[in-house]
């Protein structure tokens, strides 16, 4: 069955929003670098990374279901911010707002009882609990730490760790 146009229209739209989400984490990591934390920097790549492959994850779907994918321009995110705490609290305001973005899509399927649709976006909707949670955790660290040199350290050296695993490819 060929993909709804009301479920075409939203699923275009989040594909926008999934490259934002990509360029806004890109711009972090920059951000981080001009600081001298790596590892902070490292730890927004693999955001962007995993926001492009998410915003694939969609471009295939549209096309599998005989779909158009309409690409539209990415707005300009922010490129400078006060300090790690406000990063990782944008960050997590961030996800929660993607969230509700993935709910519409959902929403917007169960009305035209796209039973697929429904089914591919469920993969989203476990995937943002996820996302919600580790920004969420990463604030709180920040709270309890402060501007407190050796555990910003700390932490930076453990993000450098991190790596990208295309968790769309399991789904």
């Amino acid at each position: 069955m060929k993909l709804n146009a009301k479920v075409e229209e939203v699923l275009n739209k989040q594909i926008n929003a999934e490259f934002w989400s990509a360029y806004l984490y890109l711009s972090m990591s920059a951000y981080y670098q001009t600081l001298g934390l790596k590892g902070f920097a490292n730890w927004m790549k693999v955001q962007y990374q995993e926001e492009l492959s998410h915003a694939n994850k969609i471009f295939d779907y549209i096309n599998e279901r005989g779909g158009k994918v309409t690409l539209e321009p990415i707005a300009e995110v922010d490129t400078d911010w006060d300090g790690i705490l406000d990063t990782f609290t944008n960050t997590y305001e961030h996800e929660c707002k993607v969230t509700e973005m993935i709910n519409n899509c959902v929403d917007v399927a169960m009305e035209v009882k796209d039973h697929a649709t429904v089914s591919m976006l469920q993969w989203f909707v476990n995937e943002q609990v996820e996302e919600e949670a580790a920004a969420l955790e990463i604030v709180e660290q920040l709270k309890m730490i402060g501007e407190s040199g050796s555990a910003i350290y700390m932490l930076d050296k453990e993000f450098i760790g991190r790596s990208f695993v295309d968790a769309t490819k399991e789904a």
